[in-house]
C-alpha cells in the first residue's frame, strides 16, 4: 500500500510530520513546501525514487542559471536531503541522491544592524506625531522585547498573556524557537515597563478570552505583517533613514550584546541558534564597528 502513495503524497506525508512532531513555524514550513514544489515540477516523470545525484546536480545547475543565490539553494538543498532521509527511513527508499550536492557559493551578507545611538533614538520615546494609546503603549512593548531579549518575530507573536513564560518579577522570558526547541532569555527593564505598561491596556484592545499577549485592531493575536508596518512607520517617525524591520532588532540585540560581552557562546544560547557558526557573522559586525572607530579616530587612519 505504501508504494501507491504518489510522489505529491509523500511530500505531504513528510511535510505534515515536520508540521506535527516536529512542530516547524509556519514561516520554514512554506520555505520547505515550495521547495519541494521545485523538485517535483523539475523532475517531470521521474520518480523520486528512481532521481539520482547526477539529475540533482543537473537541477541545482538549472536553478541557479535562473539567478537564484548560493544561500536560496543552499537551503532548497537542505528541504530535498531531509525529504530523501525520511523516504529512506519510512518508505524503504534505498538512496538519497541528494546526498554530496552542494550549492555554489555566494558573498556572504552580513545582517544590516542599528548602531547603539539609532536604537536609543528608535526606543528611547514615543514617536512624536503618536497618541499613548493602546496600540501606541502596545508597539513599544513590542519593540522593546525584540530588542531586549533578541526574539524573532513569530516567537514575539506566539506569546500569550497568562501562561507563566513573561515572568516580569523574573526578568526572563521562555520562547520555543526553531525545531520545537525551547529557550529562555533575561528582559531588561526598559522592555518590563513598557511591558507592564501594556498588560494594562491591552483589556482595551483584546477580544474576550483572547489568549495572546500582543494583539491586533480586531482583539486577535497580531499578525506578522502588521507588526512590520507598525515597526517601519514608528522608526520613521522617529527619524531613522533605515528601513527598519523586527529582525533587524534581533540582529542589532545580537551584535551590541557581543560588543559588550565578547561572549559568542552566551549570544549563541539567547539567540537560539543550533550552530555557534551562525552566530559567528556577528564578529564581523563588531569588527566593521571597531573599523569605523579607528578610521575615525587614528591620526594616521586616513589619506590626507
Amino acid at each position: 500500500m505504501k508504494n501507491a502513495l504518489t510522489d505529491p503524497d509523500l511530500a505531504r506525508a513528510w511535510l505534515d510530520t515536520l508540521e506535527h512532531q516536529r512542530r516547524l513555524s509556519r514561516h520554514t514550513l512554506a520555505n520547505y513546501s515550495r521547495a519541494i514544489d521545485v523538485l517535483l515540477k523539475l523532475k517531470e516523470q521521474t520518480l523520486l525514487r528512481e532521481l539520482d545525484t547526477q539529475q540533482v546536480r543537473r537541477f541545482v545547475a538549472r536553478l541557479h542559471a535562473t539567478g537564484l543565490s548560493g544561500r536560496t539553494l543552499a537551503l532548497t538543498l537542505s528541504a530535498w536531503r531531509g525529504l530523501y532521509r525520511w523516504l529512506a527511513r519510512h518508505r524503504g527508499f534505498a538512496a538519497n541522491p541528494v546526498q554530496g550536492v552542494r550549492a555554489p557559493k555566494s558573498p556572504r551578507h552580513l545582517p544590516k544592524v542599528l548602531s547603539v545611538e539609532q536604537a536609543q533614538q528608535l526606543l528611547e520615546r514615543a514617536p512624536p506625531e503618536s497618541r499613548e494609546g493602546p496600540q501606541s503603549v502596545r508597539d513599544r512593548a513590542m519593540f522593546e522585547l525584540l530588542y531586549s531579549s533578541g526574539l524573532r518575530l513569530a516567537e514575539l507573536i506566539a506569546l500569550d498573556a497568562a501562561d507563566g513564560r513573561l515572568d516580569l518579577k523574573q526578568a526572563e522570558v521562555t520562547v520555543t524557537g526553531k525545531g520545537g526547541k525551547t529557550r529562555t532569555v533575561p528582559v531588561g527593564g526598559r522592555a518590563r515597563d513598557a511591558l507592564r505598561d501594556w498588560l494594562k491596556a491591552r483589556a482595551l484592545l483584546a477580544a474576550p478570552q483572547e489568549r495572546a499577549l500582543f494583539v491586533g485592531a480586531r482583539g486577535r493575536r497580531i499578525a506578522p505583517g502588521t507588526v512590520q508596518l507598525r515597526l517601519r512607520a514608528w522608526a520613521k517617525r522617529q527619524g531613522l533613514g533605515a528601513s527598519v524591520h523586527p529582525h533587524m532588532l534581533r540582529h542589532s540585540f545580537a551584535s551590541h550584546v557581543l560588543q559588550s560581552s565578547q561572549d559568542l557562546r552566551a549570544v549563541q544560547e539567547m539567540l537560539g541558534h543550533a550552530s555557534i557558526s551562525t552566530t559567528q557573522v556577528y564578529t564581523h559586525l563588531d569588527f566593521q564597528a571597531l573599523a569605523k572607530v579607528y578610521d575615525a579616530a587614528h591620526p594616521r587612519a586616513r589619506k590626507k
